[in-house]
């Protein structure tokens, strides 16, 4: 039978997707399923590259399937000498490398649930995590150790090259024990609404459905080199990042330690790397830095996701890498459910566009009253799940060929003396001007229209006379004469989720609090 890997283009994916054919990708049944088990162990033949890691200091680490295989055993039967039990939580904090790999796979092949943190957490970051979880091991490194007994982790293990070495005489392979419906990771998302984001629970089999934005979100297939600069702590360095690529036997990268765009361009010429997924900042971070065309490229297929991409950059992008950079759409907690089918010679890619909804998911776009909106009208973007309508609290509309357009975060619109203004298309506009580097719109209080277009912007170069007046003549010019920024700050840096989001709930914080002061 016809594998859905075999299958590139959008027609295909439409005729023969099912979560059958999903399943076929796999070796693990509903009643017998392990991630570490279809990402790893499954396949070690020979010396097959599992991970290829650009550190910081310009190092390049390469990692075999069977490395991680034997590894992750040895520390899966570590685990389970300490008395860990199926379903008892291990946190893992530790910049990506083979001993983060293999503590991660490790865990999950012990039964246990592998709780991802981000390595950047204080001990403030790391008390709400463990007060909530309550891991009964805390893996980390040993520069973070002090942290983690700080934020009232208990066990605290270091896990580096010394400690995989001692669990040498242990056996290298593990019988794992888990069905599809076991819980497998706890990740908590990047998202800074609350004092303590949301954690979401994963299955072993989430994995299947994640089979689907990696087959027409990000275009993986068999014979790809991938990567993800994007930290493996949050959802889309995990799960589109390494689990997808690792499950269909894909080489896959990441960036570790303190993010360098130039270094991220070294690597991603050296690893010859021909399918790339990062977030909208990664790519404005590489054209930014003034260097990306100093090096040679590969790419057959880009993607992006966390936020809408600017049409500076996006053009960018396809004149220096030599493809179209396609959005990917969607949340932690429902997937992804938009995609512009990377690879798919079959599908034009509209300008702005997120794409069109994946196979076997109906989104719509819906009124206040929870009507369908009119091809062109802005509403709720909702997603079907269950025989309920389920929200994705952001914005967007659709054209009359089912494109999907983001509008913004539902929270992001702003209404000015009566007119609604897109914080997002205010953005773009703003950053096609040439001394722009990045920008964050937002509504600003004010007496008179109630709230004011405000942009906070990094420049390219240092600030000049008649700057301000400069860049709200040119978003005149793209757009409505009323959705020019009426208020201008200059910044050096924007306030932004750990995942790279800018995050635009501070500064209209900010805003509030500077108005309650003057008060």
């Amino acid at each position: 039978m016809t594998r859905l890997t075999e299958f590139t283009s959008y027609e295909d994916a439409q005729k023969h997707y099912s979560k059958e054919a999903l399943w076929e990708l796999f070796d693990g049944t509903r009643e017998r399923f392990n991630i570490a088990h279809e990402c790893i162990d499954r396949h070690v033949e020979g010396d097959n590259v599992a991970l290829r890691v650009a550190h910081a200091n310009g190092a390049d680490e390469i990692i075999t399937f069977a490395e991680i295989a034997r590894r992750s055993s040895q520390i899966a039967h570590y685990l389970a000498a300490r008395g860990i039990k199926k379903g008892d939580r291990v946190a893992v904090m530790i910049e990506p490398s083979l001993p983060f790999y293999c503590a991660l796979f490790g865990v999950i092949k012990a039964g246990a649930v592998a709780v991802p943190m981000f390595s950047l957490f204080g001990p403030d970051g790391i008390r709400l995590r463990v007060g909530d979880c309550h891991p009964e091991v805390f893996f980390t490194n040993a520069e973070k150790a002090p942290d983690a007994i700080e934020g009232g982790a208990k066990n605290v293990t270091i896990v580096d090259q010394v400690f995989l070495d001692g669990l040498n005489d242990l056996p290298a392979t593990f019988a794992w024990d888990t069905a599809g419906s076991d819980l497998a990771v706890l990740q908590y998302t990047s998202g800074t609404t609350r004092l303590l984001p949301a954690a979401v629970k994963h299955s072993h089999q989430s994995i299947v459905t994640l089979m689907v934005a990696a087959l027409y979100a990000t275009g993986i297939r068999p014979g790809d080199r991938f990567f993800c600069p994007s930290s493996p702590a949050w959802g889309h360095g995990l799960w589109h990042g390494t689990f997808a690529p690792l499950a269909m036997g894909v080489s896959t990268g990441t960036f570790s330690g303190r993010f360098d765009p130039v270094r991220l361009l070294k690597g991603l010429q050296d690893f010859k790397i021909t399918n790339l997924t990062a977030a909208a900042t990664h790519y404005r971070m590489m054209r930014n830095s003034g260097v990306a065309e100093d090096f040679d490229y590969s790419f057959e297929k880009l993607s992006f996701t966390g936020e809408p991409i600017d049409t500076e950059t996006a053009n960018y992008v396809e004149r220096v890498f030599g493809t179209k950079v396609r959005s990917m759409y969607g949340t932690t907690e429902i997937g992804v459910i938009i995609a512009n089918y990377p690879g798919a010679d079959d599908l034009e890619v509209r300008d702005g566009a997120m794409g069109k909804a994946v196979p076997g998911v109906e989104v719509e776009v819906q009124n206040a009253d929870g009507t369908p909106t009119k091809p062109g009208e802005t509403g709720e973007l909702m997603v079907r799940k269950r025989g309920e309508w389920f929200p994705t609290k952001d914005l967007g509309r659709v054209d009359e060929d089912g494109y999907f357009y983001h509008g913004g975060r539902a929270d992001d619109v702003i209404i000015s003396a009566g007119w609604t203004i897109g914080a997002v298309e205010v953005e773009d506009a703003v950053l096609s001007h040439p001394a722009v580097a990045e920008c964050a719109v937002i509504g600003a209080p004010d007496d008179l229209r109630g709230l004011v277009v405000k942009a906070f912007i990094i420049l390219k170069g240092a600030e000049t006379a008649g700057l301000t007046e400069s860049i709200q003549d040119h978003v005149r010019a793209r757009l409505a004469r009323h959705e020019y920024p009426r208020q201008i700050e200059f910044v050096t840096e924007l306030p932004k989720t750990p995942a790279g989001k800018v995050n635009r709930k501070i500064l209209r914080d900010r805003e509030t609090r500077k108005l309650e002061t003057a008060e």
